[in-house]
């Protein structure tokens, strides 16, 4: 039997044992160690199964991974995103759909300081739907507006997303969040702009809450202080090249604590919880990095990245239509399984084919970002939605039907940086 022949049984074994819910990382651990022992044989695969869990913990970069993880932890337990929405309510609530705009608003700030989406919708959620329900807001529309918004944190950095990118492909995790700023600031843009649409089109949606005098306004803005200190420590270091990405996330991490405790928003029961949540968090996606590094070994050694990636371009069609299959593909998967493990599962076999087709990679980093925002909201796996229903008492059904919109906002973002992929590239062409 072929190596490529093995490579597929291999994955079509491990897309059984996902459907089957083990365990992402286990399973792509164990698939890859026994489908390396069959082509190399064992003392091959328990050479590789020894040093491979090391050489991938002790790599320096990957040490940014808890590091940011234990930023968000901290900017998200401190009550940071209370502050956030009132600053943003008291600038737009008075429009029609402001509380919307204000929530938007709200989570891409927060994206600035924490890289999870989870926690962003979480701490968001709890404090808007609230609000937005005393202003007889549709639930359907308030609802999929925070659950879209929260998934911001992955794409506006720092993002957990472009980590794991940059890890698995081996592109410089600095450059990637400098990529994602502006679309990030492109993708908010869209979606208030879609709230505009949706409540021009319908306005008892979401009729406009109570005015605010304009030095209300302006003193509200002293609250958002936090963020343009934590942005400028650690985009404005990596961008002037002061400081790596990993150094970024110590600063970071060392300056959340710090704002957060002179603030007083922090307290020592409050920095146990966060050092509690970033282990976990942490554990999690070493686990997850691990097995996917193993899978990785076995799926270069089968050569069916490459024989995949010579195929597709053999065939002799537009590297754009391949890149439509390709994103394709990837919603369906977002809609199938948790969006973290797809993307660590299909990056080494996607990503060989997108560097052949000539695409950039950074590029190719913030459209699959992109598409994990999409995953974390369409149905039936949406994480963001699971998490707003079970802290809202939300019925998903309608998270769901209110997602759409937004969703259809992401894929225009997507055709937008596909036309004009200077949109990502300015910021990093400048560093």
């Amino acid at each position: 039997m072929s190596p490529e022949m093995i490579g597929v049984i291999g994955l079509c074994i491990l897309l059984i044992c996902i459907f089957s819910r083990m365990n992402i990382g286990l399973a792509m651990a164990s698939i890859g160690f026994f489908g390396f022992a069959y082509i190399s044989g064992m003392k091959s695969a328990l050479g590789m199964m020894g040093s491979n869990p090391y050489n991938t913990i002790a790599y320096y970069p990957i040490t940014v991974v808890p590091l940011f993880v234990f930023m968000g932890a901290i900017i998200s337990n401190s009550g940071m995103g209370t502050n956030l929405f009132n600053s943003g309510y008291k600038w737009f609530g008075q429009m029609r759909g402001g509380l919307c705009v204000a929530t938007v608003a709200a989570c891409a700030l927060f994206a600035a300081m924490c890289g999870s989406s989870m926690a962003e919708t979480l701490t968001i959620g709890k404090i808007a739907l609230p609000e937005m329900k005393k202003y007889k807001y549709d639930d359907s529309l308030s609802s999929g507006c925070v659950a879209c918004a929260g998934s911001l944190a992955i794409l506006i950095p720092p993002s957990m997303g472009f980590v794991l990118y940059g890890i698995l492909t081996e592109q410089s995790v600095g450059v990637l969040f400098m990529a994602g700023v502006l679309p990030g600031i492109l993708l908010s843009a869209l979606f208030i702009l879609v709230i505009m649409v949706v409540t021009l089109r319908n306005p008892k949606l979401a009729p406009p809450g109570l005015r605010t005098p304009f030095k209300e306004k302006i003193l509200s803005l002293k609250i958002t202080w936090v963020v343009v200190v934590l942005f400028l420590l650690v985009l404005g270091g990596i961008y002037t090249g002061i400081f790596t990405p990993t150094e970024a996330g110590a600063i970071g991490a060392f300056g959340a604590i710090v704002i957060t405790f002179i603030s007083r928003q922090l307290d020592f029961k409050t920095l146990l919880a966060s050092i509690a949540e970033a282990g976990v968090t942490t554990a999690m996606i070493m686990i997850l990095i691990i097995g996917a590094f193993i899978f990785m070994k076995f799926m270069a050694i089968s050569k069916l990245p490459f024989v995949l990636a010579g195929t597709i371009s053999g065939l002799g069609l537009s590297p754009y239509v391949i890149l439509a299959f390709i994103v394709i593909i990837y919603i369906i998967l977002g809609m199938l399984l948790e969006i973290n493990s797809a993307m660590v599962l299909t990056i080494p076999l996607i990503y060989p084919v997108i560097t052949a087709l000539g695409f950039d990679p950074i590029w190719f980093g913030v459209i699959v970002v992109i598409l994990m925002e999409m995953g974390l909201a369409t149905p039936p796996v949406g994480m963001n939605v699971f998490i707003l229903a079970t802290v809202t008492d939300t019925p998903m059904g309608t998270i769901f039907r209110g997602v759409w919109p937004f969703v259809a906002a992401m894929l225009i973002c997507i055709i937008i940086l596909t036309i004009w992929p200077q949109i990502v590239l300015f910021l990093p062409s400048k560093m």
